[in-house]
């Protein structure tokens, strides 16, 4: 697999919800095994991404993540995403009940190597997504 497919992969295949495979089964063969997803505050290893992906899969059944502007240098990917979804049960704390969505952005760093996302810098607007949920 090529640095891009692993990226396109990333976004197409995990964080988006789809039918022809798992987070799980995506993840494990995109990320390499030292994989951390560093946070503002907290880091997540490829176990805890998994984990929390298919959380997600569950509570937010229409997750879509969407890269809107991708820069690409060496193995450096940067991307400007609009995620949106549904969630139907308790969201950070919010109940829902699946009649109310969110459209958020996020901006990922990915350095991938051979194939392989080695680490993520990420910030998403959840914040937005709360008071979107609220309404």
């Amino acid at each position: 697999m090529t640095n891009r497919e692993a990226f396109n992969a990333f976004y197409e295949k995990a964080l988006t919800v789809n039918t022809e495979t798992s987070p799980e089964v995506v993840l494990n063969n995109i990320l390499a095994d030292d994989f951390v997803s560093k946070g503002s505050i907290e880091n997540k290893s490829k176990a805890q991404l998994i984990g929390q992906l298919g959380f997600f899969w569950k509570l937010i059944p229409d997750l879509k993540w969407t890269p809107q502007e991708v820069i690409n240098e060496g193995n450096k990917y940067v991307a400007r995403s609009l995620a949106t979804g549904t969630p139907n049960g308790d969201f950070m704390g919010l109940p829902t009940d699946g009649t109310k969505s969110f459209s958020i952005m996020t901006i990922d760093v990915h350095t991938i190597v051979d194939g392989k996302v080695i680490e993520v810098y990420h910030l998403e607007d959840w914040g937005t997504a709360m008071k979107q949920l609220q309404q």
